[in-house]
């Protein structure tokens, strides 16, 4: 399985840093809500946030399949990927 993982967030920098000391894939930073009304998400104006947002990309650079959340529920399962995306390669 050729895969890559990344993830954006609203916050500055230093936070988004501190995020990605722990993790093993890039993380952005800074992501406004015109990045998330270009990629459709929800965007909760309380708090001012990009409600979670999850795609996976096919080699083609092409959104297979997508997941819009509007609150802490119904991200995707990162066993759940693994599947499909395992699906998806078998279809090959």
């Amino acid at each position: 399985m050729n895969t890559k993982i990344v993830t954006a967030s609203i916050d500055p920098l230093d936070k988004a840093q501190e995020v990605a000391n722990d993790v093993s894939f890039p993380v952005g930073y800074g992501a406004t809500r015109e990045i998330g009304d270009a990629i459709g998400a929800f965007w909760e104006e309380r708090r001012g946030l990009i409600q979670p947002s999850e795609f996976i990309i096919g080699a083609d650079n092409k959104i297979v399949t997508s997941s819009y959340s509007d609150g802490p529920l119904a991200r995707m399962d990162a066993a759940d990927v693994i599947k499909l995306i395992k699906l998806y390669e078998s279809r090959k």
